[in-house]
């Protein structure tokens, strides 16, 4: 079984080493310090759970560097839009459906309908992933799902930060979700993401009661948060690929600054965890054992449960890194897409 070994220092920015580390400077036992404030400056070996499958094991083992590549927001968003045609068209290759460009609403959008047997009764709305700068996610968030539920996904290709701030992209995923409401019932439309997807998800959720409109039939937040005030505890632990590439010890101050832009970040409709939770939609929150937003998952959905939503999933992955599911070829991918489709089914044909 080959070794992944992590490193976990969190020491201040100036001391933070900017060249990858090598075989022979990576650590081989387990270290702790907690200093006086309670900060934890560690090291840990780790192995790849034995449970997964062989090829998330090999995507585990894939070695990374762990030093700093910085890059703009043209070229990460650049990047981002070629990774996700390239892993679009590897999604349809599995899960054949058809894809076209349209606006709903005044907004632009992604409808990806299954190929046959399409439910003409039930909508899915979809809002991607990307850090709300990028879109990482509106063909391999929608592709699996529409073609295992039978269901026309609508992918809202909403305004990204730092040009269009909250509540930029919350208004056309509210805006698009009105304008659906004129041919589906609520009761059969359900909105879910990924990531910045899935924050947005609880947002419009909280948002739709603000304004009065129904709220729909189900929710999917997958590896969300929903609190802006701060960042979570896997946050200081895991970088977007888990345990391996780069990351940065946690800095004070809100999340995400370029999407907060001016608004208090402790407002109840971009951090949810300030809002009345109650007698909101059944909702299926996933997520991982290293995924980067594994804390606020599971922190927003306990506010959930607290709030009385009895009819809550909670799924969490073993060993995998922050929104896994967006590659196709993972045995766990397809667990995970079967997952969110059985839900969405089963809450929306009552």
């Amino acid at each position: 079984m080959k070794i992944l070994v992590a490193t976990l220092l969190l020491l201040p920015l100036a001391l933070l080493a900017q060249q990858a580390t090598t075989a022979a400077q990576a650590p081989n036992t387990d270290t702790s310090y907690i200093d006086g404030d309670g900060t934890a400056h560690i090291t840990r070996v780790i192995p790849v759970p034995l449970d997964l499958s062989p090829e998330a094991k090999k995507s585990l083992s894939r070695p990374a560097s762990d030093a700093s590549h910085p890059e703009t927001l043209e070229q990460r968003r650049s990047g981002t839009d070629a990774w996700q045609n390239r892993a679009g068209a590897f999604s349809k290759s599995l899960y054949p459906v058809n894809v076209a460009e349209s606006t709903v609403a005044g907004v632009p959008v992604r409808v990806i309908t299954p190929l046959a047997g399409m439910d003409p009764d039930r909508v899915l709305i979809n809002l991607h992933g990307g850090g709300f700068n990028s879109d990482s996610g509106s063909l391999t968030e929608s592709i699996p799902i529409a073609n295992l539920t039978k269901m026309k996904v609508v992918a809202v290709l909403y305004r990204l930060a730092p040009e269009h701030p909250f509540p930029a992209g919350l208004d056309d995923a509210v805006a698009v979700y009105q304008e659906l409401l004129k041919t589906y019932k609520p009761e059969h439309i359900a909105i879910y993401g990924t990531s910045a997807g899935a924050i947005l998800t609880g947002e419009v959720a909280v948002d739709l009661r603000k304004l009065g409109l129904p709220e729909p039939g189900a929710l999917g937040v997958f590896s969300g948060m929903g609190d802006f005030t701060r960042d979570g505890d896997s946050q200081a632990m895991y970088a977007l690929n888990g345990l391996s590439g780069h990351l940065d010890p946690p800095k004070p101050g809100p999340h995400n600054s370029d999407y907060v832009a001016a608004t208090d970040p402790k407002d109840p409709v971009l951090s949810p965890l300030f809002a009345d939770l109650s007698n909101l939609p059944p909702t299926l929150f996933i997520t991982s054992g290293r995924d980067i937003l594994l804390s606020g998952t599971t922190i927003l959905a306990r506010a959930f449960l607290r709030a009385g939503n009895d009819n809550d999933q909670l799924i969490v992955f073993e060993g995998l890194p922050h929104a896994f599911w967006n590659d196709a070829n993972l045995l766990e991918s397809k667990e995970a897409y079967g997952e969110m489709a059985h839900f969405f089914v089963t809450r929306l044909t009552h």
